[in-house]
């Protein structure tokens, strides 16, 4: 599998020779295939940068709406830990050990996984 680490100076290093190709002593006449490597560029970097980072951010903020009470989390900085409480103003209170709790903000949280807690009233 090629990585894309490998292709982007490949991609580079063509441009250049596609953009250099004009033979000495011609006239530097204006050409729409001029502009074929910039599109060609931009369409690259569109699809190996661009629209990946578009697809994450949108994940994220999914991710952070949907967090609800008795989610596992973990910051930023970090710290694993249970919500107890989620508030409207993007505050959350973090039960980090028995009795111990602080708060964050929504944009604190780096990931989370659906609670493991089983629902109260135990098994039948």
């Amino acid at each position: 599998m090629i990585k894309y680490r490998t292709i982007i100076p490949i991609l580079i290093v063509a441009f250049f020779a596609i953009a250099g190709c004009a033979p000495p002593g011609s006239e530097g006449g204006s050409s729409p295939l001029a502009f074929l490597p910039f599109v060609l560029i931009f369409v690259v970097f569109y699809f190996l940068i661009l629209r990946p980072q578009q697809k994450q951010s949108k994940e994220r903020k999914k991710m952070l709406s949907e967090l609800k009470r008795g989610d596992d989390i973990i910051t930023s900085g970090g710290i694993y830990g249970k919500i107890t409480n989620v508030s409207e103003d993007d505050v959350i209170t973090l039960e980090i050990a028995k009795g111990v709790s602080i708060k964050i903000t929504r944009s604190g949280i780096a990931g989370s996984q659906p609670s493991t807690e089983e629902p109260k009233g135990g098994k039948n």
